[in-house]
């Protein structure tokens, strides 16, 4: 029996994958983003100490909200100055001790850290150095401080700054920034990156410029910002989106006094950065003088991503499609444990403020039909009826449900390139003998409870069958085409489910249920 597929086509409607419409000019942003850069460059003699808020590459948030953003821009820009800039990998030691996961990748920060090694030496980049922050010689943390050295990373330890944040005359002195190892810079550019919020990046970048002006230094430190988007309103979709994606550590959005105040200009920031502009201008003024200091936090930030925005229709569009994503996230993290009740509660209310629903999720209600359609026709396995639903690039929908042989995210996957590939349904892409063969090694050799295929395990088969079925091997070159497209399921994947999404580069959500009763293997 052929693997069952539904497709359900419809109605027109925008959507907001790669190869769709376009919101974002990004070679435009490209160019504005790096003449500001070197203008700032330039103002400071001997060296810009730059933070860089949010992720140095993969920005898939922005990629989403802003469609025809390159989630690698930053490195683009980085590639095209490396000749003129060091950079510095921040990470704060609480956050490998409690072994803190970036949800995008499922990854730990450290290992994050490592990746982001790995992939910057593709580039053709080389970290300078790596900076353990607020270090209090925590075992995971000194074990990831040796793991680096011994692969000859140049790390270097800073402490808890004294008297941060109210007295500034003990922050800036040799017990407070003075008490950090200076890190050695050659170029007049000095990127300071970070996994996450929190990794101390302005904390290293204020050490560095202390360190530089003892040794008569004059260095100058700037913000790269993409989100919140300044020169758009307060009540932006794409605003508001970063307020979702930060609902789990209480960020939001709030138009900069001081700006205000100093300019005569309305201007957007985040609460973390106003909040602490008081004390950062104070410890300015104290290391520089009054000559270099900024008069609000958006002066600070060198950000030109407003600019870039060409079709705003379609940018407030996919910001709410992210939004109800965000809820989606935390609902399940909630129930996985990684987040509070807090964080569900308020991706809702900006969904709801919004006028915004789960549903207007386009492929949320084929993936529950699926999974009645599953429980209908008892195809379900150990009693649990899985759907799983993909919006094509055409626009049509594409559904999977779950059996004894295989997760749901496997049948939709494998009914979306059959799709793609104009195969009809009756035709086997995998041997059902091939399916069963696999079953009855997990369950008699390996002793796995549930012996259904998950995705990554259903790829791999794919894989062998293509080699001797040229059918399967037309489908397996499809699935570079579902890189970008949405998907919802409406039990959590299992672990092999979400990697092998992962893997394809699609974006997923899920409802709260889980696909297994077991503790363990859920």
């Amino acid at each position: 029996m052929a693997l069952e597929s539904a497709t359900i086509e419809d109605t027109p409607r925008e959507v907001f994958t790669v190869g769709r419409k376009i919101g974002f000019d990004n070679e435009k942003y490209l160019k504005e983003q790096t003449t500001e850069i070197l203008k700032r460059v330039k103002k400071y003699s001997n060296k810009l100490y730059l933070e860089f808020g949010g992720k140095l590459l993969y920005d898939y948030h922005a990629s989403r909200v802003l469609p025809g953003f390159d989630p690698n821009v930053k490195m683009r820009l980085l590639q095209q100055l490396k000749d003129k800039a060091d950079v510095l990998l921040c990470i704060y030691s609480g956050d490998i001790e409690r072994r803190k996961v970036r949800a995008d990748f499922g990854i730990t920060y450290d290992a994050d850290a490592f990746k982001l090694i790995d992939d910057l030496k593709s580039w053709g980049i080389d970290i300078t150095a790596v900076v353990i922050t607020r270090f209090a010689s925590q075992p995971a943390a000194k074990i990831f401080k040796n793991k680096l050295e011994r692969r000859g990373v140049r790390v270097y330890t800073h402490l808890f700054t004294k008297g941060y944040p109210t007295d500034v005359d003990l922050i800036v002195s040799d017990e407070g920034y003075g008490a950090n190892e200076y890190i050695e810079t050659k170029k007049p550019l000095v990127v300071v990156t970070g996994p996450g919020p929190g990794s101390g990046k302005l904390a290293t970048c204020l050490s560095q410029l202390y360190h530089d002006y003892r040794k008569g230094f004059k260095s100058g430190y700037a913000k790269f910002e993409t989100f919140p988007i300044w020169n758009i309103p307060l009540d932006h979709p794409v605003n508001i989106a970063y307020e979702a994606a930060t609902a789990d550590i209480g960020d939001f959005n709030m138009i900069d006094p001081f700006h205000l105040q100093a300019h005569k200009k309305t201007t957007i920031n985040y609460n973390r950065d106003v909040e602490v502009f008081p004390v950062v201008k104070r410890i300015l003024k104290k290391i520089m003088g009054n000559g270099s200091v900024y008069q609000s936090p958006t002066d600070m930030g060198v950000n030109r991503a407003g600019f870039g925005i060409v079709n705003d229709e379609v940018v407030r569009k996919a910001a709410v499609q992210e939004i109800i994503s965000r809820y989606f996230r935390y609902s399940c993290e909630y129930m996985l444990g990684f987040v509070e009740k807090e964080a569900v509660e308020r991706a809702e209310l900006l969904m709801k403020n919004l006028d915004a629903k789960p549903t207007d999720r386009a492929v949320v209600l084929p993936a529950r039909q699926a999974a009645q359609g599953a429980q209908q026709n008892g195809h379900g396995n150990e009693g649990v009826y899985c759907g799983a639903a993909i919006e094509l690039a055409d626009g049509s929908i594409v559904t999977g449900k779950n059996s004894i042989l295989m997760h749901a995210a496997s049948s939709m996957v494998l009914n979306a390139i059959k799709k793609l590939a104009d195969i009809p349904d009756k035709i086997h892409l995998l041997s059902p003998h091939l399916i069963e063969s696999i079953g009855r090694l997990k369950k008699d050799v390996l002793k796995a409870k549930a012996v259904s295929l998950d995705l990554e395990e259903i790829l791999i088969a794919l894989s062998i069958s293509a080699a001797n079925n040229p059918t399967a091997q037309v489908a397996m070159e499809k699935l570079s085409e579902l890189k970008a497209c949405e998907v919802h399921m409406t039990h959590i994947p299992t672990p092999g489910d979400e990697k092998g999404l992962r893997k394809l580069g699609i974006n997923l959500t899920s409802d709260t249920d889980f696909a297994s009763s077991s503790l363990f293997e859920s």
